[in-house]
């Protein structure tokens, strides 16, 4: 039998080629998935409404409370209210990875990609890089509309904005990992977006987000001083106002990244599991 030179060195080829690293798999996947983000402005468009929309009611329903005397003298409750809707924004956010990851699961996607030789683990850090990258988005364009709509003007000024910022996305990225965990444990939307929503609303309001903890009632009080977000939100409020952040900012970011290695491992071994007749 003669073997001609082309296809020994299709041989040769075949033999030596290996499937790309962890780190390109990576920024592939990421790229991709940014890539049809950007391609639907409409979901930029609607993801930037939320938050506007409870910057807006927030700011009017409870802006009464800067005359308070919990209340910090001198600040105005936009000033107040801006950091803690930074850091709400991912919550929302997150939720909506998580329903990404089920719907890529169930409509084909994952299971193409599982068939490539292409790391679980990749998969999913490449799901949480680009909607983080989709929440960098969403806070920039915050910023801007409430400087030019509502005149807010940080205290803190142009540094402790972005540090504020990067707090908040600290926060969003563990708060992505815990709903891609819950995705692909549960890999339905419906019970998804139930769960996510009953653990949403005392996150949000059971905290220092809107009003002072000291104007709380004491059992709304001690719920709020238990809740994390409320040092996230403390954290991002305070750089924001130029204020002195006393270590806030140092545990919010290690909590988070706590939460992102837990999350991370949760999410991994429930993705490894066969998506079954109903996923396929």
């Amino acid at each position: 039998m003669v073997v001609s030179t082309a296809d020994s060195r299709a041989t040769i080829a075949a033999v030596r080629w290996r499937p790309p690293r962890a780190g390109a798999q990576i920024l592939t996947l990421t790229a991709r998935s940014v890539r049809n983000m950007l391609s639907n402005p409409k979901l930029l468009i609607l993801g930037l409404l939320q938050p506007l929309i409870m910057l807006t009611i927030f700011s009017q329903v409870f802006v009464s409370v800067s005359s308070s005397r919990s209340f910090p003298q001198g600040v105005t409750y936009i000033s107040y209210l801006l950091p803690a809707i930074l850091v709400m924004t991912g919550i929302g956010a997150a939720m909506h990875s998580g329903i990404g990851l089920i719907t890529e699961m169930r409509g084909g996607i994952i299971l193409r990609l599982r068939s490539l030789p292409v790391e679980l683990m990749a998969i999913l850090i490449a799901r949480s890089l680009a909607d983080l990258v989709r929440a960098a988005i969403h806070l920039a364009l915050v910023l801007v509309a409430s400087a030019l709509l509502f005149g807010f003007r940080p205290p803190g000024g142009v540094t402790g904005t972005l540090a504020a910022v990067l707090v908040a996305l600290v926060v969003h990225w563990s708060m992505i990992w815990v709903f891609l965990a819950l995705a692909a444990r549960v890999r339905n939307v419906q019970t998804l977006q139930a769960g996510g929503y009953l653990v949403m609303m005392p996150l949000m309001f059971a905290s220092s987000a809107y009003v002072p903890r000291a104007s709380l009632p004491g059992w709304l009080g001690a719920v709020a001083t238990a809740n994390p977000l409320t040092y996230a939100v403390d954290a991002s409020r305070h750089l924001v106002l130029g204020m002195p952040v006393h270590g806030r900012a140092w545990l919010t970011v290690g909590l988070s990244l706590a939460i992102i290695a837990l999350a991370s491992v949760a999410a991994l071994r429930a993705f490894r599991k066969p998506l079954g007749p109903g996923i396929e």
